[in-house]
């Protein structure tokens, strides 16, 4: 193992974060430049590595690497502040 995922791996990544998708930080794994938890951006691409690209709202770029950041997806929904009730 080279500590890269395999290009299967990358795959599933680009299709479960493709561009354009809201996200939002929990927590980073970075002392040098963490973005702080809260912070949101959307997912600019995925390299070869599997990492997040990101252009965070704060006008970083750091990239998020699924399985050592923590992050959730923001929903369209939840994105445009659109409640919706059943009835």
């Amino acid at each position: 193992m080279n500590g890269f995922p395999s290009r299967e791996q990358v795959e599933r990544i680009k299709a479960r974060y493709p561009a354009g998708t809201r996200i939002r930080l929990e927590a980073m794994d970075d002392p040098y430049a963490p973005i702080p938890p809260g912070t949101e951006g959307v997912v600019q691409a995925v390299d070869d590595a599997g990492q997040l690209m990101m252009k965070w709202d704060n006008g970083r770029s750091l990239s998020l690497i699924p399985g050592e950041d923590s992050f959730s997806v923001i929903q369209p929904e939840e994105a445009q502040g659109i409640t919706m009730t059943m009835g």
